[in-house]
């Protein structure tokens, strides 16, 4: 007899520590990048630097941060929650992007959209390797590690 999915488990009372923890850096992320966007207002059919610099920028830290974070420092409860998935999650905006991407589409503007996509997708992962060198060089860790099985 089919009884359906079971019904998830109720969330440990420990993890509401790390579900506001959350919260707090995603409000402090959401405000930053909120500001960044008002600093550098786009057309309709320019170039949306706001949300460029605040996802190029995202990528960069969140590389450096994962580097601190599980190489570096030793293990913190708040940290990754706190910066990782709440500050750099609300700051960084993959929504943002593909709406900025379908309003220069519908506005004609299909050279801006086309090159604001690519553009986005290759400085993103530029900035996300460029944060992971520069942390394991200040780190003084080998820029690239070996594979696990060579370990």
């Amino acid at each position: 007899m089919f009884r359906g999915p079971a019904a998830p488990a109720p969330a440990p009372r420990r993890t509401w520590d790390i579900l506001a923890v959350i919260a707090l850096g995603g409000g402090a992320g959401a405000v930053a990048r909120y500001l960044l966007g008002r600093a550098f207002p786009a057309p309709p059919t320019g170039f949306p630097w706001g949300t460029f610099l605040a996802n190029v920028t995202g990528c960069f830290a969140l590389g450096a941060l994962m580097v601190f974070v599980l190489d570096v420092w030793p293990p913190r409860r708040y940290v990754r929650p706190f910066l990782g998935v709440g500050f750099l999650g609300g700051f960084t905006t993959f929504s943002t992007f593909a709406v900025e991407i379908v309003d220069r589409s519908s506005h004609g503007a299909w050279p801006m959209a086309g090159a604001y996509a690519a553009a986005g997708m290759v400085a993103g992962l530029i900035a996300v390797w460029c944060g992971i060198v520069l942390a394991r060089t200040l780190a003084g860790l080998p820029v690239r590690r070996r594979g696990r099985r060579g370990e």
